[in-house]
Order: structure tokens, then sequence, then C-alpha cells
């Protein structure tokens, strides 16, 4: 059938047209206006150019699927006053430029029986280093702690940072007061032009062959762009015995037996009195340049004939000139008396407060004054010790010496050493010598951590 009127079919189309067009427009614009959102990187969801829910892409924040996860390096506690102590441990960030501001992290001590006690925190992890995790105060109620964990939850938060442990500089540190309330006074740096809020600091000092020793923490709220600060960290006791470090001096008090059985070997010089001052007086000469040295000695009461100084040059030929007064060779040996007047001399006026304090005791016999119970004595003095943070080394000479006891007296049994004979004197004093410092200078690390993540 042929069409009367075609143009006006085609009018028709053209209105059908032209009606669709509108109404698509309208429904375009309500969408746009009322329905659609553009993608945003806080959404919940992956759309845009993420290539993860609210990540990569266009977004600032990381994956965490792309990062690759940090791990512990190592976690260890240390006792900061009895039944209390500080966790602390290393976490590895190989990411380079990516960092967390908060990961969550759990500490568990354990001893023999099992699991003391946990702690949880959150802390920031900044980009490419190792990092310190530091929990303090932790009560164990008694329990000694021999194992200690750092676990890692996974952080779901990353963001790229410029900023890490190159942003600060330690520009000088000094550990004082080692040997009575520690203080490491510490002057940093920040190096950037930006500044620095919320900044964790720990400082952790290691032995020679890198094992950790003891930890302290502190916090600087800001820290302006290229500015200094001091920084003090603090421990409430000693912490020169813990260090072992040759940094730290000593303050050597070398005790000696001079009753009248050093003289029973016989011979010119008379044995073993002479071989035994002859090793104490080397030992002396080789303390080191900031060490402070006395000499004590004991029979039936006690003196000091060298009081602590830094002359270890003359303090070794003092030990060289000793002789056994006559009335000894009838006398007592009071090795309790000995013990007090060393710590007499240790906690006199003349001990420096930044070293250690040392006895290094020797004796060739039984412990006979005073009178009653002289061994009980000797022990109740070697107790007073420990509070006054000195450690008691004993070196017995001879067959007739009682080990068992030595041992007793010994800030520790291993620290009690036999010499059957003055020819192994030298090697015990140089193991001693050995044991009081190690070789090389202790490793203190200083590590930072800003929270200067930016969203």
């Amino acid at each position: 059938m042929k069409l009367s009127r075609p143009w006006a079919f085609w009018r028709r189309v053209q209105y059908g047209l032209g009606y669709l067009s509108f109404l698509t427009a309208v429904f375009t614009g309500v969408y746009f206006i009322y329905i659609y959102q553009a993608p945003t990187c806080f959404d919940r969801t992956q759309n845009g150019t993420e290539i993860g829910v609210d990540c990569g892409g266009v977004c600032t924040r990381i994956c965490a699927f792309t990062v690759t996860p940090p791990n512990v390096v190592w976690a260890k506690s240390f006792e900061v006053i009895k039944g209390q102590y500080n966790a602390v441990g290393y976490v590895e960030n190989k990411n380079i430029g990516a960092g967390t501001p908060e990961i969550s992290y759990t500490f568990k001590l354990f001893d023999e029986t099992g699991l003391i006690i946990e702690r949880t925190g959150t802390t920031v992890l900044p980009p490419d280093s190792t990092y310190p995790v530091f929990e303090g105060r932790i009560n164990t109620d008694g329990r000694v702690p021999i194992n200690t964990t750092l676990e890692l939850s996974p952080a779901e938060l990353w963001y790229p940072s410029n900023f890490g442990r190159a942003q600060f500089r330690t520009i000088d540190l000094a550990l004082v007061e080692a040997g009575t309330r520690p203080k490491l006074n510490v002057k940093m740096e920040n190096t950037e032009l930006v500044e620095a809020r919320d900044v964790e600091v720990v400082a952790t000092i290691f032995d020679a062959q890198g094992n950790p020793l003891t930890a302290s923490q502190t916090f600087v709220d800001i820290f302006p762009p290229r500015s200094q600060k001091d920084l003090v960290f603090t421990w409430p006791y000693p912490i020169a015995k813990t260090i072992r470090s040759c940094s730290v001096p000593t303050d050597v008090v070398i005790a000696i037996d001079l009753s009248g059985s050093m003289n029973n070997d016989g011979g010119t010089p008379p044995q073993p009195i002479s071989g035994v001052l002859a090793a104490a007086s080397t030992f002396a000469s080789q303390l080191r340049p900031l060490d402070r040295v006395s000499v004590v000695t004991f029979a039936s009461t006690s003196s000091t004939p060298v009081a602590l100084s830094g002359n270890s040059g003359s303090a070794s030929a003092a030990i060289r000139a000793l002789t056994i007064n006559p009335k000894e060779e009838t006398g007592n040996t009071n090795t309790g008396a000995g013990i007090a007047a060393a710590k007499r001399e240790l906690n006199s006026p003349r001990h420096n407060p930044d070293a250690r304090k040392i006895i290094v005791l020797l004796t060739d016999g039984l412990a006979t004054a005073p009178e009653k119970n002289p061994e009980e004595f000797a022990k109740t003095e070697a107790s007073f010790l420990a509070a006054d943070g000195i450690t008691l080394y004993t070196i017995g000479l001879g067959s007739a010496v009682n080990m068992d006891f030595l041992r007793s007296i010994s800030s520790e049994a291993q620290l009690a050493y036999m010499a059957p004979t003055t020819a192994t004197l030298g090697g015990i004093y140089q193991i001693i010598t050995g044991a009081i410092c190690e070789d090389g200078a202790a490793r203190i690390d200083i590590i930072p951590k800003a929270n200067n993540f930016t969203f």
C-alpha cells in the first residue's frame, strides 16, 4: 500500500526521536545530579584507576598486597627493677618509600613454666630500615622471663613517605654515672626542612658481639626543622656491670690475704706470697687509663695501704712492696674484714660514679676470724655487695683452700677461680681482666620514629 503523505510519517519519526532525546537528557541529568557518585579513594569500593579497594592508581594509599610484610629481627626483655621489665624488638621494613602510620604488635614474655604476660600496642613504622618497638614497665610478678617474642599484625594502611631514619642524625652521645644512676645524654638533629611530630626515640645498648643488653625510651612532641634537641635516657639501677664495655671505666679493689700461711712454702723470696704479689702487681699495671685501683690486705684484721686512684703504676709498685707482719705468722684469716674494707673503699668519695665496682680477692686458706662463725661473717659481708652494685671475684690458691666457701661469697659461682700454684695466677688475672670488660666499645643505637605521614 502506498503512503499518501510520506512527509507526515517522517515528521512523526523526528518528533519521536526528539522526545526520546529529551527524556534521555532528563534522566541522565537526574542520574548525575542525584544518583551518580564519582569514584573516590574513600568510598570502600574498587573503582576508577584503583588496583585495590581505595588503594593504588590515583589513590595515595598503597595497597597492602603490594607491600613486603615487615619482619621481626629480634625481641628481648631487660630487667629494669626487680619484677619489672622493658621489652624491645627490632622490626625491619624493607619497603622503600612505603610505611604505615599504625601497626599492631604483641609482646609475649615466657619463663620455664610458660607464658608470663602479654603486652599489646600500636606503633608507627617508617620506610626502608629497621626500627625498634618498645614496651616499658612490664610487671612479671616476680617471674623471670627467659624468652621474649614479638608478633606483628598485618598493617592495612600503607602510605608513601620520604621520611625515615635519615631525617635524624645523632651528633653526640655520652653515657654517665653508669655505676650509680645511669644517664645517656644524646644530642640529635632533625636534618630536614619539615617539622617532625610525636617522635619516639629508643636507645639500645649492645655488647661487642652485637647482643642487646638494655634499652630505654624517650619522646619528643615537636622537633622543629633543621634544629637540634638534647635527649636524656635513664635507668633506675646501675648498668655498668650489664654492658661490660671497655668504654665504661672500672674501679678495682685488689684484696690480698697476708696471713702467715702465705709464707708456708718458704724459699727466698718466701712463697707463695712473692708469686702472689708479682701476679697482682702485673694485674694492677695492666688496668686502663680511666680505671682506678685500690689495695686492701687482710689477716687477723684488714687495712687499706692504697686508696682508690688512677695511678695504677703506684699501686703496682705498692703491691710488690707488701710484706707479712711477723705477728700474723700465728694469726688468723679474716676474709669478711677484707670484704668490708674493700666495700668501704668502693663506696668512698674516691669512687668514680661513672665506673663499675669490682673486688678481686685472693686467699690461700680458710676463713678463721672472727672466732665465731668466720665463714658466715664473710658470707654476710659479701651479701651486702650486690646492693651497692659491687661484683666480687675470688681466687683460691693452693690445695688447702675451701672452694665451696669462695664460690658461696663470689657474686656468681663462676666468678670463683682455683689456682693450684702461683704459676697459674697470671692467667687467672688475665681472665678476670677480660671478664671485667669486653674488647671493643659497646654499640649504642639511637633510633627515632616520627609520625610524618600526611593524607
